[in-house]
């Protein structure tokens, strides 16, 4: 999927990733993972979070990648990755209808160009593609994320106080359930 890159703007490509394109780019997912962490999002990791630290984790991504139970999105701009999204397939026999949206990052530097939207919504495409119809995925109660969701009409189903701590350990924050039907 490729875009007209706008005057003074360059252009976005959106690429689904295997383990072996993934493994070329492990270093660039890990300094968007640590750039997300410093930049104070709520993505499972408490700051600071070293490269090694979060390279290991993309590392261990590979290999759900490799046994098919996990999607990798990369947006690519002048060639470097600036943001990501992931797609968890469930794995129970009643639930092969179902994903998790996962790790959807977009770098500080490549922010407000549309590219977390361009991300989710190819997401989408491939979910349908693996015959998965419903999405689901949790988030900072009142993060930027949530602005986003709601406009790609998602429905927030719930808020669950207290469910993890803040990137920066200063204490635990809410984090709201959404959903989205794809078919």
């Amino acid at each position: 999927m490729r875009e007209p890159a706008a005057e003074g703007r360059t252009e976005v490509v959106i690429r689904r990733l295997d383990a072996i394109s993934a493994r070329r780019h492990l270093d660039e997912l890990a300094e968007l993972l640590v750039d997300a962490v410093e930049g104070g999002a709520s993505v499972s990791f408490v700051a600071p979070l070293a490269h090694y630290e979060a390279r290991d984790w993309f590392a261990g991504v590979l290999h759900e990648m490799e046994l098919g139970r996990r999607v990798v999105l990369a947006a690519f701009m002048g060639g470097r990755v600036v943001g990501c999204a992931q797609l968890v397939l469930a794995w129970q026999p009643n639930a092969a209808h179902r994903a998790e949206v996962q790790k959807m990052l977009v770098h500080r530097s490549a922010r407000r160009r549309g590219i977390g939207a361009r991300l989710m919504r190819r997401l989408e495409v491939e979910a349908r593609a693996l015959g998965r119809t419903l999405l689901i995925l949790d988030t900072e109660t009142g993060s930027d994320a949530e602005h986003l969701y709601s406009h790609l009409g998602w429905t927030r189903v719930g808020v669950i106080p207290d469910y993890a701590m803040r990137p920066d350990g200063s204490g635990l924050r809410p984090t709201s359930l959404w959903y989205r039907s794809v078919e």
